[in-house]
């Protein structure tokens, strides 16, 4: 048999008029990494994005662990920052699940991050450096 304690808060907040309130913070939504999972979608974000950086990853790579985090922190950085808000695209892809974009791409080391700008590769970096990473990126958004 339920009691009548477990309903009371709910009941409460009603009364108060809290119901219809959100209970529990709402973060602001990300500008997540973009996940490819075919060659065809990877060839339309490059086409219909003007600036993107591209991350080459394996599941089984260690520092392509490592730098996962910082990645993501750097994304978070450069969608608030205004010089890179709304201005880069950030894509990432597992060789393992994409082999033939890999190849196509002519991947040789995990991670390889590719910088692209309207449609076209202009630089690539290979390894885990955050701080090469954020160098090159600000190298490129100029």
């Amino acid at each position: 048999m339920l009691s009548t304690r477990m309903f009371r808060p709910a009941s409460s907040m009603a009364r108060q008029g809290i119901a219809s309130q959100r209970l529990f913070h709402a973060s602001r939504p990300a500008l997540a990494v973009h996940y490819v999972k075919t060659a065809e979608e990877f060839n339309k974000v490059i086409k219909e994005q003007d600036k993107v950086i591209v991350d080459c990853f394996a599941t089984w790579c260690g520092p392509c662990k490592a730098i996962a985090p910082i990645l993501e922190n750097i994304n978070d950085r450069a969608s608030e920052e205004p010089e890179f808000k709304d201005k880069v695209h950030f894509v990432k892809f597992d060789v393992d699940e994409l082999p033939e974009l890999s190849q196509q791409l002519g991947i040789r080391a995990m991670p390889t991050f590719l910088f692209y700008k309207n449609g076209n590769k202009v630089d690539e970096m290979i390894g885990a450096n955050p701080p090469v990473l954020l160098q090159t990126l600000r190298k490129h958004n100029a």
